[in-house]
């Protein structure tokens, strides 16, 4: 018999109880946590139906952190495991960081009988099952809301809210940094290097901006967001990921020449039969030519969105502030408030469900659209060439413009929808033509 099966209906420990809570980890996100609680400590009591009395906060160095305003008079330790085992704790709250050591001390914690709120992407990305499933053997709660655009409630709307509905399509904005470095060069004609320089110096951009700018941190959410909204085990590793460091102040010019803005868009959705049924899923980051009129395109500075698709809700957007201390904590703090209920009254959340268990599929079985800049021998003949080139692979062209300059041409070619496979051989055998003198950029098209 399973924990969750010896647990019955969940029973709760009953109104007015205490809820015990650990704390793994003081950065910005866990400093912010403790600030609220004590802040809101009333208010949270009444929403809950009973107090949250925070046992523990456990740091890497102490000495560090003992002087801190928010743990005076709280136990400080430097033994998480130690916290996570106390009987007096219900609930633990992760905001660590990294995968290994994290993934180790939340599933002690689930095992243990103890819920789990994280604000770890990585984590949740790539052990999402590891965890459910062992909160689903302990009958306890595991929620990450926080994980995918800090307060922004796009893992409650997909959990809850759309649950009686088929999900069809989610692309998002969902790095704040990417965000803030692309509006800065549309908007100022600054280049990539300058606009991170100014997103560092603000704070947007960390020291080692890699996780951001090859957008690693984009491709943690997505997994989580294709994983929950086709009910289906969908992973960091699964996820084509391409970042922005390879956008030119060019490919910003070109876009605003073509009505359109480049964003890099986390982009998850079902890939469909001949019979309109779903056969495959997919999830993929890259940076998107995403035109004016779309409801992404003004999305500015270091703000986050999620545009929903499903079927009976139609097109839905999700918008704010999606990364920081203060927003993170709030997300945080509202898995908390969930997890403390249920562990006063009873019962659980709603835990990941993967039955549709869809085939993921890499992203050449996926059609998109390209924007292909070239520079080429201004000769005779040479449009039409290239055009029999895209023929050849099955790849027909949507727009063409050409400008001159000397002895060369910039060519701008825009295709239609085609295989991603297709479309990347196009791009080597332009690569070796004698008359491409550069393939300058190639960006996709479409949110």
């Amino acid at each position: 018999m399973t924990a969750a099966e010896s647990n019955g209906n969940f029973p709760g420990k009953g109104a007015g109880a205490p809820v015990g809570v650990a704390i793994l980890g003081k950065g910005t996100v866990g400093t912010g946590v403790l600030q609220l609680l004590s802040e809101f400590s009333y208010n949270l009591e009444q929403r809950i139906g009973g107090p949250i009395e925070v046992r523990g906060v456990a740091v890497s160095n102490v000495d560090k952190h003992k002087d801190a305003p928010e743990v005076q008079g709280l136990y400080l330790t430097g033994d998480a495991t130690e916290l996570i085992e106390r009987d007096d704790v219900d609930v633990v709250v992760e905001v660590i960081g990294g995968i290994d050591y994290p993934r180790e001390l939340v599933l002690k914690a689930l095992r243990s009988g103890k819920s789990v709120v994280t604000a770890n992407k990585a984590l949740v990305a790539a052990h999402g099952s590891e965890l459910a499933d062992a909160a689903n053997e302990a009958g306890v709660d595991l929620y990450y809301e926080a994980a995918v655009a800090a307060a922004i409630p796009v893992v409650g709307m997909l959990r809850r809210s759309l649950a009686g509905d088929q999900v069809q399509r989610i692309s998002g904005i969902v790095n704040g940094t990417t965000n803030f470095i692309l509006d800065a060069m549309a908007t100022t004609g600054a280049s990539y290097e300058e606009a991170l320089a100014e997103a560092t110096r603000l704070g947007y951009a960390e020291a080692d901006p890699t996780a951001d700018v090859e957008g690693h941190d984009a491709a943690s959410k997505a997994a989580i967001l294709a994983s929950m909204g086709f009910h289906t085990r969908v992973t960091f590793d699964d996820v084509h990921c391409e970042g922005i460091t390879q956008i030119t102040a060019d490919d910003i010019a070109a876009a605003k020449r073509a009505n359109q803005t480049i964003k890099l868009l986390a982009i998850c959705e079902r890939l469909l039969d001949e019979n309109g049924n779903t056969r495959a899923v997919n999830a993929r980051v890259h940076p998107t030519l995403v035109p004016n009129d779309h409801p992404l395109a003004t999305v500015d500075k270091s703000y986050n969105a999620i545009f929903v698709e499903a079927e009976a809700a139609g097109r839905l957007m999700f918008y704010g502030n999606g990364a920081g201390g203060a927003p993170t904590a709030s997300a945080v703090l509202g898995d908390l408030v969930g997890a403390a209920r249920n562990k006063v009254h009873g019962g659980r959340a709603p835990a990941e469900n993967l039955y549709a268990d869809y085939p993921v599929v890499g992203f050449e079985e996926v059609e998109t659209r390209y924007h292909i800049n070239m520079t080429v021998n201004d000769r005779v003949g040479v449009l039409a060439d290239l055009a029999r080139q895209f023929a050849d692979s099955d790849v027909s062209l949507s727009a063409v413009r050409q400008e001159e300059s000397g002895d060369e041409a910039h060519l701008i070619v825009v295709t239609h929808a085609a295989q991603e496979r297709n479309l990347q051989e196009i791009v080597e055998r332009l690569k070796g033509h004698e008359d491409v003198r550069s393939v300058n950029s190639v960006i996709r098209l479409g949110a």
